[in-house]
């Protein structure tokens, strides 16, 4: 599951069993990325509060299928299996047709995303590709390709924190050893109007 010692739902006590409550699927199934934090509850509390508000809020305007689109990409960019096969899972899920679901992986799984995307849909991969790729070169004509696209500063800014939260998520899962094994795939909160609600189902 990880290679670092993990405490399981059935052994959490106190401020660890409450945030597991919050987070739980069915059948209290944790999902390892969170169990990960296990020995130090405030950082999966920390993890789970930025999650939420930067993929699951009803203030973001960006849809929330193109958002997880966008970890899909990051997570095979950086080779993290994990976070490919769990947002994956949720994308084709809420777009509720596999076929369109498995083109868009395979343009993403080649680098081609303008062979699934156009315009400002295309330009915030490609935003999200260069920010993954090499951070240090970034530049501001990246952004202006988005906004010239027809995106406005403020989902630039959500594409922005959804890159950058995918970065932080797969080096946890990558640098500790997340597996999926016992995992429910695609998951994720549903109560968009409810910041607090962490429920996984």
């Amino acid at each position: 599951m990880t290679w670092i010692a993990t405490v399981a739902y059935e052994d959490a006590k106190g401020r660890l069993k409450t945030l597991y409550d919050r987070v739980k699927g069915p059948d209290d199934n944790v999902d390892n990325i969170m169990m990960a934090h296990s020995l130090r509850p405030h950082s999966m509390e920390g993890h789970m509060h930025i999650y939420k508000y930067v993929l699951h809020h009803s203030a973001n305007q960006v849809p929330k299928w193109f958002l997880e689109a966008l970890g899909v990409y990051v997570s095979l960019l950086n080779g993290c299996a994990y976070c490919v096969e769990h947002h994956f899972a949720g994308l084709a899920r809420l777009l509720g047709d596999r076929p369109q679901a498995d083109a868009m992986r395979k343009a993403l799984e080649a680098e081609r995303p303008e062979d699934h995307f156009e315009g400002e849909e295309l330009a915030a991969m490609r935003y999200a590709r260069a920010l993954t790729r090499a951070p240090a070169d970034m530049h501001e004509g990246l952004v202006r390709d988005m906004r010239e696209a027809g995106m406005d500063d403020g989902r630039i800014l959500e594409v922005n924190q959804v890159v950058s939260y995918f970065a932080y998520a797969n080096r946890t899962v990558l640098g500790l050893g997340v597996s999926t094994d016992g995992d429910v795939l695609g998951l994720s909160p549903g109560d968009n109007d409810d910041p607090d609600n962490w429920s996984h189902g």
